[in-house]
């Protein structure tokens, strides 16, 4: 999901800023972002356009390239460790506790840190890892399945957005953030619904014991989450374009690219219990 730690930056979470404004956010020069006006501070060429800022090599600007790279980074690692919590599941609850507290510490820190960012790969690996063995081992094929469709929804939000048919809005992100705060609510209830034995004893709790004109109550809520985590992929590619927009640090890569990590296993672990229900009702 959308990473705080990039939201609440103003040079991520706006349109674009001034020299002037990033040089006061950052302390550094950074390049003029394309406005209407000209900066009275920056250089122009000999027919008087305005030219960007020399940036210094210590001054290297976040660009697609980098935080791609580094996205790619993250994303071996947890695969690398996810092979290790195939083999070894009894590493799954252990990694799951410890991604969620890195998770929640990355997401609010207010400088990334690279350290705790890979062990945050690492924790999750080995709970993907062990989820997905176990799932596979119950029914085969599905892990497959899951990956597919993850990478599809990721792929079609991409193709969205870099058409321009696909933007946030500030009104939207406010229902997709109370929706996502309901989320959060339905399953710590379900949770301990299923911990104290309720739902008649379903391995669900109640995504399996509900329906709704027939429907596992699991998948709709899923399918729910599916576009919330597709909303936030949207938001994460939003911030990701103005960090570049307006030049900020390279290391602010390593947030973006974490970022996208949550939102991804989010993504695949949502699609996982969907088609577990699924296969589990037939």
């Amino acid at each position: 999901m959308s990473n705080p730690a990039l939201s609440k930056n103003p040079a991520l979470n706006g349109k674009s800023l001034t020299a002037d404004e990033l040089r006061r956010i950052y302390d550094q020069p950074a390049a003029q972002t394309q406005r209407p006006g000209v900066d009275p501070g920056a250089p122009v060429d000999a027919m008087g356009a305005q030219q960007p800022p020399v940036i210094t090599p210590s001054d290297k600007p976040m660009t697609y390239e980098n935080t791609i790279s580094k996205t790619v980074a993250l994303f071996l690692i947890v695969l690398a460790f996810a092979a290790v919590g195939w083999f070894m599941p009894i590493l799954m609850i252990p990694g799951a506790i410890v991604g969620l507290v890195l998770g929640l510490v990355n997401s609010f820190k207010k400088e990334p840190s690279v350290p705790l960012i890979i062990g945050y790969a690492v924790a999750q690996g080995l709970f993907l890892g062990g989820l997905s063995g176990t799932f596979e081992n119950l029914y085969p094929g599905i892990v497959s399945q899951a990956i597919i469709a993850t990478f599809s929804v990721f792929g079609v939000t991409l193709l969205l957005f870099r058409s321009g048919k696909v933007r946030t809005s500030p009104k939207m992100t406010k229902i997709v953030l109370i929706a996502m705060v309901g989320y959060l609510v339905f399953s710590l209830i379900n949770v301990g619904i299923m911990m104290f034995g309720g739902a008649n004893g379903n391995p669900w709790g109640l995504r399996g014991s509900v329906e709704i004109f027939g429907i596992p109550l699991g998948v709709v809520i899923g399918l729910l989450a599916v576009f919330l985590a597709a909303y936030s992929l949207v938001m994460d590619f939003e911030l990701i374009q103005n960090g570049v927009r307006n030049r900020v640090p390279e290391k602010w890569g390593w947030s973006a690219a974490f970022g996208l990590m949550v939102t991804l296993i989010w993504l695949y672990v949502e699609i996982l219990r969907i088609l577990a229900i699924l296969r589990g009702s037939d």
